[in-house]
Order: structure tokens, then sequence, then C-alpha cells
């Protein structure tokens, strides 16, 4: 990947004028507004000229300062928790409300709009049916990978999260074999080693579901399965919403896919809820054959 702005001015930040420099720190302590600043907005900010601003963004390697916001904006697009919209969240009459739903709402369309019905019964068949079914994630993709885990133990046994913490993934993989399901969690600002993983799991006899965001496209080759959740938000910070309600969705699907033990495993989790007295509220009892 090309530097960013922020890793061009450490390069050269010593090689830059004083005048330089004070913009150039301007920059790096406001990153995350990049995209909301002008130029004459940084020239006054640091009472220099616009040609010091324009002058230091050509020595950065930008041809001009819209080349700059663009910059910013496809950093936001890989993750980089930048401002774009600096009146994103102004309250008027509940307008962030609204926006923010909106903006949640096209997301889950969006998902629910690029799988396809017969991918994603095959997948809930497959989660149901596994021998063992490991789930992987990095990062922002680990609280995802927990979360899929802890919803899928539920219905079925031998659901697992690797590596465990300050471990290595060979032993977790070199045993999957064609009855196993790996699901691997890849959203932005994936790790260096994420494509050597894909790579890995691709050559292994298991079937591999990759959860992601739309930049993980390139990986679709590489995977039985590839479900997109995006996660645009009105401003800096990306929303997991979609990617909860895709899990919750799988989930459901493959506890419906095998009712019955499902029912009569989630029974025993009760029972042993109440047996070790793990949880505040009492566990009531449930005649599942009432139902």
């Amino acid at each position: 990947m090309t530097p960013h702005i922020g890793q061009r001015i450490t390069a050269q930040f010593d090689a830059l004028s004083a005048q330089e420099q004070r913009v150039a720190s301007f920059i790096l302590d406001h990153f995350d507004d990049l995209a909301v600043y002008s130029a004459a907005d940084l020239a006054r900010l640091t009472g220099v000229s616009k040609s010091t601003v324009s002058r230091l963004f050509k020595r950065l390697g930008f041809e001009s300062y819209r080349s700059v916001k663009d910059h910013a904006r496809q950093l936001r697009n890989l993750g980089v928790p930048l401002v774009i919209d600096a009146n994103a969240m102004q309250d008027e009459a509940g307008a962030p409300f609204q926006r923010h739903l909106q903006r949640e709402q096209d997301n889950l369309q969006r998902c629910l709009n690029g799988i396809a019905a017969d991918q994603f019964t095959a997948l809930v068949e497959r989660l149901a049916s596994a021998r063992h079914v490991v789930v992987i994630g990095f990062r922002n993709s680990y609280p995802l990978a927990l979360h899929f885990r802890q919803q899928l133990i539920q219905a079925r046994s031998q659901v697992r999260v690797v590596p465990q913490p300050n471990q290595s993934l060979a032993e977790e993989i070199v045993d999957l074999n064609e009855q196993d399901v790996v699901v691997l969690f890849g959203f932005r600002r994936r790790p260096a080693a994420f494509a050597a993983l894909v790579n890995a799991l691709e050559h292994s006899p298991a079937e591999v579901a990759l959860i992601a965001d739309p930049t993980a496209v390139n990986f679709v080759s590489q995977v039985d399965w590839l479900m997109e959740a995006p996660l645009e938000s009105l401003s800096a910070f990306d929303s997991y919403a979609t990617a909860n309600s895709l899990i919750c969705l799988l989930a459901n699907g493959v506890l419906h896919r095998r009712l019955g033990e499902g029912r009569k495993r989630i029974s025993a989790i009760s029972d042993s809820y109440a047996d070790l007295s793990e949880l505040e509220s009492p566990i009531m009892s449930v005649d599942w054959n009432a139902q």
C-alpha cells in the first residue's frame, strides 16, 4: 500500500522548512479531521501562507489539495477513522439519529441483497453438520468471532475460536479435514498475515466461509462462501451492526436446521447455568415438548 500522508510527513519532517513543519505538525495532531479542512483553513490555523500549504503538499507527493482530500477519503474506506463530514453529528431536531438509522438500514439492505439464498442455505447446512467449526478473527474481527462462537455453541458442540491468546495458528489448522468448516472474520484494517492465512486455508481440506466488508472481495476466489457486511457510518468509526445481524441470522439458521438437538442442548445448558449459579437471574425450566 502507498504510504499515507502521516507516514510521508514522518519520513520527510526533518527536511521541511519551519513553516512547513508547523503545518505538518498540525496535520498529525488533527489527522482524523484532515478531510474536513480546506487549504485556507490550514493556512489560517497554522499562521502560514496558502502557498506554504500548497508547497508542503507537493513535497509530500500530492498534485493539489483536492488530491489530499481524495487520499483522506480512501484512507477512510480502508478503515482509518477519519472525519469526512464535520457536520455529520450536528444535532438538528434529531437529525443524527435519523441519518444513523438510514445508514444502518442501507448497510443491512446491501448485505442481505448480496447473499444468494442457495449459498446461505448451503453454509447453514455445513455449519450444522460439520465435525468442527473453527472461528477466526483478528483485531476488530475478534469480538465478532467470539460472539459468533457464543451463539453457535448454544445449538451445537465442537465450536472453537482460534488461536487462543499468545498462541499461534499452525497447530489449530494443521488437523483440519473435509468434515470441518472455518468461519473467518476479515473486516478492514486486517493484519499483514491475513492473506497468508487465507492462502493456507484455501489449501486445507476444510471449507471456508469469509465474513467481511467489501474490501475483502479480492479473496472471493479462495473461499467457499463470502458474505459482505458493510461498515459505513455517519463519521469516523465503523459500525458493526450489520455484521452482528448477519451472525444472528446464521446462528438462528443453524439452530433451526437441528432444532431437536438444539432444543435439548439449550435445555441442558440452562440446567447447568442453574446448577453452577452462573447467571444473576434464575433460569426457568422449559418444557420443549409443550411447544
